[in-house]
């Protein structure tokens, strides 16, 4: 990979980060109840089960997507039922501040990172994407191992700087969320979002 094409391939990794889909409808959501910091776990995961959609696409497992079809429809549909339910979850949110602020410090980074994974796990056409923009950076033909470490850093940090961006914006929006009214009209504008994430990744094909 040629610098020109790292730098071009990390362009387009980042906007493909800022791309409405599931998994910033979830940054989106989480960023609005409980601040950008938070996010940094769930993003991360995102982050690490798309690299491993690039890796898979890089070895050649992209026949995985074609031949094994009623696989991904059940990890979609497990994915879509998970982000419903954390739709559900933040309706039933307390409207209070300090509740708010308690509840985001005992939310484990572990758990965050799970969840991020599993919501970019569950996507299985992002691999489509990694196929279908590969070819135009590097030569699959006479592709390194350097290569497949290169373009996984860029992804690393690029959906990173895509997710938090969200993230940081979201959160500053969050400030003028404070009374119980308003905190209670966020909670479920966030979980409909998650729910909306959850019905749109179970009704893709």
């Amino acid at each position: 990979m040629t610098l020109e094409s790292a730098l071009s391939f990390f362009v387009v990794v980042v906007i493909f980060g800022l791309t409405p889909g599931p998994g910033v409808f979830a940054i989106l959501a989480r960023a609005l109840m409980d601040g950008a910091r938070p996010c940094l776990a769930l993003a991360f995961g995102m982050a690490i089960s798309d690299i491993l959609y690039l890796v898979a696409a890089c070895l050649g497992l992209a026949v995985i997507a074609t031949h094994w079809g009623e696989l991904f429809t059940v990890i979609r549909i497990v994915g879509a039922a998970y982000l419903i339910y954390l739709g559900w979850k933040m309706w039933q949110a307390p409207t209070d501040v300090e509740a708010m602020e308690r509840k985001a410090k005992s939310s484990g980074v572990a758990l965050s990172f799970l969840q991020g994974f599993l919501i970019s796990a569950s996507n299985p056409k992002v691999i489509l994407f990694y196929i279908a923009f590969l070819p135009t950076f590097m030569d699959l033909g006479a592709l390194s191992s350097t290569d497949i470490v290169l373009a996984s850093v860029l992804t690393l940090i690029g959906l990173m700087l895509g997710l938090m961006l969200i993230a940081v914006f979201a959160s500053q929006a969050r400030r003028y969320f404070r009374s119980h009214t308003a905190i209670r009209r966020l909670n479920r504008g966030a979980g409909s979002i998650m729910v909306g994430a959850g019905a749109f990744l179970a009704t893709r094909n």
